[in-house]
């Protein structure tokens, strides 16, 4: 009897060894379930302001390397126009995103805890170029009244917000001193080519994408031409919606250490590096959105 019983006590034994054994291993897989689950996933978005071919090339480009760089998940996210991109932005569908200077103040606007973290040099002193159809004799703003003229996106810093700013302080009413109310092309580069081809007379877009398109060769200079170059100001940015401090101190670092070849975004916007940016830098555009009542 008493055999019986201790070779039973020594099965139990056993068979509670094992469960404690399977507990702690289940305990392991867990805990890596959950590791895994914590896998940060990025998704950024961009202002579709240039050729949207190459705009979503470059963007898929650098979200591998950005991937690489923070050991996140990243995903770039196109939007189809700038205010979809602040919509996703305000839902938090986005976490990164470039913005220009005016929808960087709405999406701020809307999300408090948003931060600009990141901007090209060219960005501390942007302009914007008033381009006309070659062989229109004009050489200053004034000499806009009476025109036909586009801007390009309505929510565009560059090609619109400063524009017609510029435009004002030169008393020119772009609603009542043009030929037609103005047209909005939705893009820099649509911009160009609707002067170029004649359809508009004048109007007004971004300084780089300007000067890339002449250089790469794809504005016909022979039918368009610079007359007018605005003042500086503020302009575009890399901006993070409300996230944890680390996370956003990783992504922050990334980006202000990419260099020339690193990612097509480099060559996209014509910089070879980002350096630091603060709100506080974009308080003229928005007081300039809010004198046009563009924003409230």
């Amino acid at each position: 009897m008493k055999k019986q019983l201790a070779l039973l006590l020594g099965i139990m034994m056993v068979l509670f060894l094992a469960a404690c054994g399977n507990s702690e291993d289940d305990a392991v897989e867990s805990d890596k379930s959950s590791e895994s689950a914590e896998v940060e996933t990025i998704k950024i978005g961009m202002i579709p302001d240039q050729n949207t071919a190459d705009l979503n090339r470059s963007m898929d480009d650098f979200a591998a390397d950005l991937a690489e760089k923070t050991g996140f998940e990243v995903e770039f996210v196109p939007s189809v126009d700038y205010a979809a991109l602040v919509t996703a932005f305000e839902r938090g569908e986005i976490q990164l995103a470039w913005f220009g200077g005016l929808t960087g103040v709405q999406a701020r606007n809307l999300v408090p805890e948003a931060e600009a973290i990141a901007q090209r040099p060219v960005d501390e002193k942007f302009e914007s170029v008033f381009i006309a159809q070659a062989d229109l004799e004009i050489s200053s703003l004034e000499e806009l009244k009476g025109k036909t003229f586009t801007f390009g996106s309505e929510s565009s810093t560059s090609g619109h917000l400063m524009p017609r700013y510029f435009m004002m302080e030169a008393g020119i009413d772009a609603n009542k001193d043009l030929d037609g109310t103005p047209n909005y092309s939705g893009s820099h580069d649509k911009t160009y080519k609707l002067v170029e081809s004649g359809a508009y007379q004048t109007g007004a877009l971004n300084i780089s994408v300007w000067e890339a398109a002449v250089e790469e060769g794809k504005v016909d200079t022979s039918k368009v031409k610079v007359f007018y170059t605005t003042p500086h100001y503020y302009d575009y940015n890399w901006t993070v919606n409300k996230m944890d401090e680390d996370t956003k101190a990783k992504l922050k670092e990334a980006i202000l250490s990419m260099k020339p070849g690193d990612n097509e975004v480099m060559d996209l916007l014509s910089t070879d590096q980002f350096i630091e940016t603060k709100n506080e830098n974009y308080s003229a555009i928005e007081k300039v959105a809010k004198e046009l009542e563009i924003i409230k």
